[in-house]
């Protein structure tokens, strides 16, 4: 599938080096995004996720077969640049995926640098195989990330003030519920909205659990058919029941903040927040590590002591990155959080108007639609729908130039 006549083919680390990605089958995955993406057989299976970058887990590749990671320990000056050696050693900073969900991830949080070097560092004293589904620390390195709608997407991300809470859950029925509420009520601030997230995890446990839950979306279901003050959150709710029966993750969501991207539109999400994508389509970039604390809307692992030591508690609206707009046919949108680790821009290249990608450090360019040609001192590399590569440092300056679309990983 990828191909190029160009001398850029060759190993040589001042040049750009086409990627073979590994597509990830999660099962809330889309059935047909990524594969029309990738150009590949629309089957039926679900593919979630697409991986561009150096993480152990499922590295890139060269044409040749190399993974990215044996091409960064070789030569990380060349490949990184110093100055992202220096601050980072031999590995490249970030990851970026292509996310497609069909239908919720689950209810997750990620860790703070050191929360992430402690647990994974207990879990190998314990002698938990890196595959063992029971691990919830896979690597040492915290998970801020980003990610940037290219259609409309769904999701939770960050506590609601406990004055919307309370109000969401006014009315409500079942056991369960009515302990959240009273653990709001009892301390309106973080420790409130730490211990109504800890019942509902804890639930999971208890046998009256999926009767408890059941009760509360009855009454959900009941709200919205007669006049939802929000019919929003309640539906949200009853989607993640459907999808997840029982599961009190479902009434969870009241607790959080629900958010809708248009295209172009981003969200970051810090290390420590508590959030989850419900559906929609986005370029995700993010530290890279693969630590993922989960708290429900899932079948996996829930390691509830982890996730409350991790979890962010305090009230806010989710954090936006900073975006800059620029060009006048080519247009680049920019978009930076506030972590050293990542970058990002989106680029809509039209033909006449080439565009300047960051001139150094390592990039990962990936075409999301139309054919273009990325030029460098080394030649012209030809990127057409689907396909990526990668810019090492030593390549210097690059150019983008064509008819289509990129995204384009840095570090800033």
């Amino acid at each position: 599938m990828l191909m190029n006549t160009s001398p850029t083919q060759r190993c040589d680390l001042d040049a750009i080096h086409l990627l073979d990605n590994s597509v990830r089958e999660y099962d809330w995955g889309s059935h047909d995004h990524i594969q029309r993406l990738l150009g590949l057989p629309v089957d039926g299976r679900p593919a979630a996720e697409l991986w561009l970058g150096a993480h152990p887990v499922a590295p890139s590749r060269l044409t040749d077969g190399t993974a990215l990671t044996e091409l960064v320990a070789r030569a990380p000056e060349e490949v990184l640049g110093r100055r992202t050696s220096d601050r980072f050693g031999p590995r490249l900073p970030y990851l970026l995926k292509v996310l497609a969900a069909r239908r919720a991830l689950s209810l997750q949080v990620h860790p703070r640098p050191h929360a992430a070097r402690a647990g994974y560092r207990r879990e190998n004293a314990d002698g938990l195989a890196a595959s063992d589904p029971g691990r919830s620390f896979h690597d040492e390195q915290h998970k801020p990330e980003m990610i940037v709608a290219l259609t409309r997407f769904e999701g939770l991300a960050g506590f609601r003030s406990p004055r919307t809470v309370l109000a969401l859950l006014e009315g409500l029925d079942g056991r369960l519920v009515e302990q959240v509420r009273d653990a709001v009520r009892g301390t309106r601030s973080g420790p409130g909205l730490r211990a109504a997230l800890e019942h509902l995890v804890a639930s999971r446990d208890e046998p009256t659990c999926a009767h408890d839950v059941a009760t509360t979306v009855a009454s959900v279901r009941a709200r919205l058919a007669a006049g939802s003050p929000d019919p929003r959150a309640d539906a949200t709710v009853l989607r993640l029941d459907e999808e997840h029966p029982g599961d009190p993750g479902a009434v969870a969501s009241l607790l959080l903040n629900r958010v809708s991207l248009e295209p172009g539109e981003a969200i970051f999400i810090p290390a420590g927040e508590v959030h989850a994508y419900l559906s929609g389509v986005g370029v995700e970039i993010m530290a890279a590590s693969d630590n993922v604390l989960r708290a429900g809307l899932t079948t996996k692992h829930v390691d509830a002591d982890a996730l409350l030591e991790c979890a962010a508690f305090s009230p806010r609206p989710p954090a936006r990155p900073d975006t800059e707009v620029t060009g006048a046919h080519s247009l680049v949108t920019s978009y930076r959080a506030p972590v050293s680790e990542f970058a990002l821009l989106t680029a809509d290249v039209h033909p006449g108007e080439p565009v300047a990608l960051p001139s150094e450090g390592p990039r990962i360019v990936l075409a999301l639609d139309g054919e273009l040609q990325l030029l460098t001192g080394a030649g012209t590399t030809s990127l057409r729908r689907g396909q990526s590569c990668l810019v090492p440092d030593a390549a210097g300056q690059v150019t983008a130039d064509g008819d289509g679309r990129l995204v384009c990983a840095w570090v800033p």
